[in-house]
């Protein structure tokens, strides 16, 4: 059993999207085919992911030192012999070797799209979808495939207003979710609570089916100013008030924040993820921590955060993945996650789950008899993919 190459290919996103921080116009990112020497119903075993959205295409990274470190590798180094399959434990400690502690944000994206990539491939030599993969080493008997979905929109765009905006979100509501967040922070405060206003009375003024995202983009007087706007509605959560490593400003807004606020998207390791929860106020009740994957080392490390904030009082239910992706909902139902975010034809082949994903009441239930991530039954992506393999 053996890995014969990896292959990566940056493919621009081609938005016009904006946050309140920057706009996807320039943006690529990476697309990643693991090769694998294993046959599955007559060929090789491919894995597949890509990293993300919101960070930059890393292929540079990759062939310089993670796929390199992979290949050269003894075979059997890389093999977990009692389920005769691919470790990912062992591939995530090979690219690690020779990297400095600390400066995750250098190296977390391409070794956390890479792993991911891997967990496709396991998956498929399992003939299994990836959750079960993913609840079968970490989280026995504990995946939910049926799991809770949320979308994520509301984005600023040209000539976008009011009436836009409500379409979008009539959309959503449509096609059967329940839940919605919108964007802040890219217009004045008095417009954003016009917009957040109008979207509420789509949700009979329901503030637990709405929440709000900044996208790190505000100044810590900002922060303060839309939390006592907020406060009132009474929002599913806040999102990403400002710098997501400011832990003393999270901290202080929590103090005066009494509604759920949530962050973490930005952070890129398990040691990140510690120092949030010790130094950042956040309540172990009702803030929601978000790790997006393959933006932060992949599942591995996801797993390992887990563990580590049980031991300071946080459960599964204060978590989920960002990312609105194939990849996040697998690993949010394998590690039996609160919710999974969604961002249905937002990012182009990027966008959303399964062609034929259905939203019943807000919640998606994966196919079991796809096995792996599940991008072949995402047409637009599963062409590049395919495409990368058979080069």
């Amino acid at each position: 059993m053996k890995i014969i190459d990896i292959r990566e290919i940056a493919v621009p996103l081609n938005s016009s999207l904006r946050n309140s921080v920057f706009d996807f116009s320039q943006m690529k990112t990476s697309v990643v085919a693991v090769i694998t020497d294993v046959i599955r119903e007559g060929k090789p075993v491919v894995g597949y992911a890509f990293n993300s959205t919101g960070r930059y295409a890393c292929g540079g990274q990759m062939r310089m030192r993670f796929i390199p470190r992979i290949l050269n590798s003894d075979p059997d180094n890389l093999i977990d012999f009692d389920r005769n399959n691919f470790d990912p434990e062992k591939i995530f400690s090979v690219m690690m070797e020779g990297e400095k502690p600390g400066g995750h944000s250098d190296r977390s994206v391409g070794i956390g799209t890479i792993e991911v990539a891997i967990w496709d491939a396991i998956a498929k030599i399992e003939e299994k979808p990836a959750f079960r993969s993913i609840s079968d080493r970490y989280n026995p008997g504990g995946a939910k495939p049926k799991m809770f979905v949320y979308v994520g929109g509301g984005w600023y765009a040209p000539n976008k207003g009011i009436p836009e905006l409500l379409d979008e979100m009539k959309s959503y509501l449509d096609m059967g979710y329940t839940q919605l967040k919108i964007k802040i922070g890219g217009e004045s405060i008095s417009n954003d609570v016009k917009r957040l206003e109008a979207v509420l009375k789509l949700l009979n003024n329901d503030g637990n089916n709405l929440a709000v995202d900044a996208n790190c983009g505000l100044t810590r007087e900002a922060a303060f100013d839309y939390a006592k706007v907020l406060s009132p509605y009474n929002l599913r959560w806040y999102e990403e008030a400002t710098d997501p490593l400011d832990f003393a400003l999270m901290s202080d807004l929590a103090e005066i924040y009494s509604p759920p606020l949530a962050t973490g998207e930005n952070l890129f390791s398990t040691q990140d993820v510690r120092n949030l929860i010790q130094y950042g106020g956040l309540r172990t009740d009702h803030d929601v921590i978000q790790i997006d994957p393959p933006q932060s080392y992949g599942f591995v490390s996801v797993a390992r955060t887990i563990k580590m904030l049980k031991t300071f009082g946080w459960s599964e239910n204060s978590l989920m993945p960002h990312g609105g992706n194939q990849m996040s909902l697998h690993v949010a139902a394998g590690l039996g996650m609160l919710l999974c975010e969604s961002y249905p034809d937002t990012f182009g082949i990027f966008s959303g789950f399964s062609d034929d994903a259905e939203i019943i009441d807000g919640h998606l239930t994966i196919n079991e008899n796809l096995p792996g991530i599940g991008f072949e039954a995402q047409s637009g992506i599963y062409e590049v993919m395919s495409k990368l393999s058979n080069n």
